[in-house]
């Protein structure tokens, strides 16, 4: 938590950390934090931007590759096909 500490520190925002460390929010969960969120911690409008770009600036890459994955998904039919090994074998045939 002392890495949450030192992050909010730094955007000027060290006034927050105690909320932060109480609701055991560390650098990995900082990403997966919403605008509602930062709400329900007691944030006000301005500490929230500055929380959320920061947020943004911490993750770029990760959050870029997942949006491009997700515009590259495609969606294709498959079939599938059961078959019953035993009987075709009990009656003779060979696989």
């Amino acid at each position: 938590m002392a890495d949450t500490r030192e992050w909010l520190e730094d955007l000027g925002l060290g006034e927050f950390a105690e909320v932060f460390e109480r609701e055991d929010i560390d650098l990995d969960a900082l990403q997966h934090l919403s605008d509602n969120d930062l709400k329900e911690l007691g944030l006000t409008m301005g500490p929230r931007r500055k929380v959320l770009a920061a947020i943004e600036d911490l993750v770029p890459a990760a959050k870029s590759a997942a949006s491009s994955a997700a515009r590259e998904a495609e969606r294709r039919q498959i079939t599938v096909m059961f078959c019953d090994l035993a009987r075709i074998i009990h009656a003779g045939h060979e696989i």
